[in-house]
């Protein structure tokens, strides 16, 4: 796959469909790499005349590794938030954000359509608001605002991101089926995906690139991120969320807030959906894109 070099960074990255279609960039959420955009989904998007890329994000996959700044203190971030101090972290999801315009500097994209998942929906949000002048329109999935006082997520969501599971290099059988465990703790109940397609990809998440540390970072880098309701309400882009009503890692709460807080946002509420983008799902979430796309050109004057 192609590399760009953006934001003092090597960022691994891909595009698909018609090279004269609107651009869409998809950022990925918390330590998953680009390839959790699914083949088929991108396929979906691009069936619609869009041109989409992806890329890995700042310490996963085929980017380049914050080595330098040593494993995430979680613990140590936790308590400075609630002595209201600023965490010491690596990086910030404003520094994810700058990466993204980054690519698009690199690629010669001057606006395009942001979309972003779980915590690349935070870190889409932050382009939407601080990189306006870049952004078609927004499409926020299955994110939220970072209000402290939303409700949390379930119990066995939370088990699935503080125990990651075997290192796969001792117990590659163990990783799977922890894998598969975790998957199905936070996916959707109404198209709950089978065990074997879940081993298959979380074995090719493991020979692509398999770094914990990164994320770490990663989550100590949402961890200490502000509330980003006030950013939300300066937005100015055509928005559309996106959210699962079953999802136990970023409650339905998380979804109605974001668009409760960007002004003229529109809420999709999707009956069955989880914290993943199910195959059976991949039509109605690009629907929720292309919305978002046809609003962007109803505003051009």
């Amino acid at each position: 796959m192609p590399q760009a070099q953006a934001n003092g960074l090597t960022i691994e990255y891909d595009i698909t469909g018609p090279a004269d279609g609107e651009t869409v960039l998809l950022i990925m959420g918390l330590g998953a790499q680009m390839t959790r955009w699914p083949q088929g989904f991108l396929d979906e998007l691009s069936s619609r005349g869009l041109r989409v890329i992806r890329f890995d994000n700042r310490d996963v996959g085929l980017t380049s590794k914050i080595d330098s700044a040593g494993p995430a203190d979680l613990p140590a971030v936790i308590t400075a938030l609630m002595e209201g101090r600023t965490p010491d972290v690596a990086y910030t999801l404003a520094d994810m954000a700058a990466d993204a315009v980054g690519l698009l500097d690199a690629l010669g994209v001057a606006r395009a359509h942001i979309v972003g998942a779980s915590l690349g929906g935070m870190v889409s949000q932050l382009v939407a608001a601080d990189y306006p002048d870049r952004v078609l329109s927004l499409t926020s999935i299955m994110s939220t605002t970072g209000n402290r006082t939303l409700p949390p997520p379930t119990p066995e969501a939370v088990a699935v991101l503080n125990n990651r599971g075997p290192d796969p290099h001792v117990d590659l059988e163990g990783y799977l089926d922890h894998a598969v465990k975790g998957a199905r703790a936070v996916g959707s109940p109404g198209y709950p995906a089978a065990a074997e397609d879940i081993r298959a990809r979380s074995l090719a998440d493991f020979n692509r690139s398999y770094y914990p540390v990164g994320f770490g970072r990663q989550y100590a880098a949402a961890a200490a991120s502000p509330d980003r309701r006030p950013k939300l309400a300066t937005i100015t882009a055509p928005t559309v969320v996106i959210h699962g009503a079953a999802d136990p890692l970023v409650p339905l709460a998380g979804g109605k807030d974001t668009a409760e807080n960007i002004p003229g946002a529109e809420l999709i509420v999707i009956d069955g959906m989880g914290h993943d983008v199910p195959a059976p799902l991949f039509a109605a979430i690009a629907d929720g894109i292309q919305k978002a796309v046809e609003r962007s050109k109803a505003t051009v004057t």
